[in-house]
């Protein structure tokens, strides 16, 4: 963490809602007239498209599985060098993934990458959007399987020294995660690659299966490092995500809100600020699904003024 060179992150799996999060964080930034560095966590890709499609290919011949969760695919030393660069230095390289929208800005080929570029040293704060936000990666590797074993991705724990380990959440000073319960995540996720991205129902629904040994291990985890969760939760059935033929809507949906320090909030306070909301715990706070933006506006601005003060007088 870093008084001159704060970092926000906003962490969850594919389809957990992070956009809607940084959309949010926009919003605040621009108001507050905060000059944010924006990583998307795409960007610590090990591999372009091309790349990937090979990858896969070649682990599958040898009885494995690759997924966007997992160390295999991302180079989380990379994010972790970044982070400790931007809180050392205020700057860092990077670059950037070029999805459909990048692809029409910047004139480049889709499933490739920007060339690399520093990041401005006039920036307040630097705010990273995507899966690893708060990654811990310590002393894992993945085992090796004959191709006759059921191709899931399994890890064990190797204590080495070449293998110290990658820890990108000690470096960020306001790390969210965004985790709706599993099944309304398997919905949107569904949702978004079938309608956004023209895959099939039955290429995601192998896809989410594939992944769940990297997601246990590599997603899971960041939730207990985390200083507020945003957890949505269906008021509807979910039962069966796979068959689902819609995502839920915001008045369907309840937001369980957990914070790691809650003696740091007012939430006399927050209660009034929230339509609807209640205590569950000393700690949680749930409120109406629809109340989502206002409650990162109440409970983000204050953090994120805060680290811009203490960036001035730190």
């Amino acid at each position: 963490m870093s008084s001159k060179h704060p970092i926000v992150a906003v962490t969850g799996a594919s389809g957990a809602g992070t956009t809607v999060v940084k959309k949010a964080f926009r919003n605040i930034f621009l108001r507050e007239g905060i000059q944010a560095a924006y990583i998307d966590g795409d960007c610590f890709r090990r591999y372009d498209r091309v790349e990937m499609q090979a990858a896969k290919k070649e682990a599958e011949a040898k009885g494995k599985v690759l997924s966007h969760y997992g160390p295999d695919v991302n180079r989380f030393d990379d994010l972790e060098k970044l982070f400790r660069k931007y809180s050392e230095t205020g700057t860092g390289t990077f670059h950037r993934y070029v999805n459909r929208t990048l692809a029409e800005e910047a004139g480049k080929e889709e499933g490739t990458f920007t060339d690399w570029e520093n990041i401005p040293q006039t920036s307040d704060l630097l705010f990273y959007e995507g899966l690893h936000g708060g990654v811990v990666a310590s002393h894992w590797t993945r085992r090796e399987m004959s191709p006759s074993h059921n191709p899931s991705v399994i890890y064990e724990r190797r204590n080495t020294e070449e293998n110290s380990g990658v820890d990108a959440a000690q470096y960020v000073d306001l790390l969210l995660g965004v985790v709706p319960v599993v099944n309304l995540e398997w919905i949107q996720k569904i949702s978004k690659d079938t309608d956004l991205k023209g895959h099939s129902h039955e290429e995601v629904t192998n896809q989410i299966v594939k992944r769940m040994q990297d997601y246990i291990h590599f997603i899971v985890p960041q939730f207990s490092v985390t200083d507020i969760n945003f957890q949505r939760v269906p008021i509807v059935d979910t039962s069966n995500p796979f068959i689902a033929g819609e995502i839920p809507k915001s008045s369907e949906v309840i937001t369980v809100i957990r914070f790691r320090e809650p003696k740091k909030y007012d939430f006399p306070y927050l209660l009034r600020m929230i339509d609807g909301a209640v205590m569950s715990r000393p700690n949680t706070m749930v409120i109406p699904g629809g109340e989502m933006k206002q409650a990162l506006d109440v409970f983000c601005t204050p953090l994120i003024h805060d680290l811009v003060q203490n960036k001035k007088t730190g």
